[in-house]
C-alpha cells in the first residue's frame, strides 16, 4: 500500500460541483499516481456504489489498480466478479484533480448522495469518502461511537490490533 489519508475536514461545494481537495489529501493522490509529474494533475476515481452507500469513495490511481488486480483474477464469468465489476467499475467515475486542486463531482453523484452546500473529507487509508455532513454524523459517526460505548471505558482500540498478522 503507498501513503495513506489521514483527518477529516469540511469544505463548500459550489453550484457546478466543485470542491477544494484537502492538501494532505491532494499530496496522497499525487504520490499515488504512477503518471503525476509536477505541472500534471493527479488522477482518481470516484466510487459511488449501490444503492445502500450514502457516500462516494475516492480511490487513488494505485489503490483502484489493487482492485482491480483483484477482481481481474476472479473467474471470468463467476458472479462474484459480475458484481465486483459492476460495483466498481460500471458504477464509478475516473477524472483527476483540476489546476486549483478542486475536484468536480457530477451532478449524479451529488444527487445520489444529497450533497449540496458542504462536503466531509473523511480518510479512510489509502481512499477517503465523501459525505454530506449530516448524513456522516448521523449514519458513520454515530455507529462508531456506539459501537465504542459497548466497550469496557478502559479499553484500547489498538487491541483490535494484535491479532493481525502483516504479509
Amino acid at each position: 500500500m503507498g501513503r495513506i489519508f489521514r483527518g477529516e475536514s469540511q469544505h463548500k461545494v459550489d453550484g457546478k460541483g466543485r470542491v477544494s481537495i484537502p492538501a494532505s489529501f491532494r499530496r496522497v493522490l499525487e504520490a499515488s499516481d504512477p503518471n503525476w509529474t509536477e505541472g500534471l494533475n493527479p488522477e482518481l476515481v470516484i466510487v459511488y456504489g449501490d444503492h445502500r452507500r450514502k457516500f462516494l469513495e475516492v480511490y487513488t490511481v494505485e489503490a483502484m489498480a489493487e482492485v482491480d488486480e483483484k477482481i481481474t483474477a476472479l473467474k471470468r464469468g463467476s458472479r462474484e466478479r459480475k458484481v465486483l465489476q459492476s460495483l466498481f467499475h460500471a458504477q464509478a467515475v475516473a477524472t483527476n484533480v483540476d489546476e486549483t486542486g478542486r475536484l468536480v463531482i457530477p451532478a449524479k453523484l451529488r444527487a445520489k448522495i444529497d450533497l449540496d452546500g458542504e462536503a466531509m473529507f473523511v480518510a479512510a487509508g489509502d481512499t477517503f469518502q465523501i459525505w454530506k455532513p449530516e448524513t456522516y454524523e448521523q449514519e458513520e459517526l454515530a455507529q462508531t461511537e456506539a459501537f465504542l460505548d459497548e466497550l469496557p471505558e478502559d479499553f484500547d482500540p489498538l487491541m483490535f490490533l494484535d491479532d493481525v498478522e502483516l504479509d
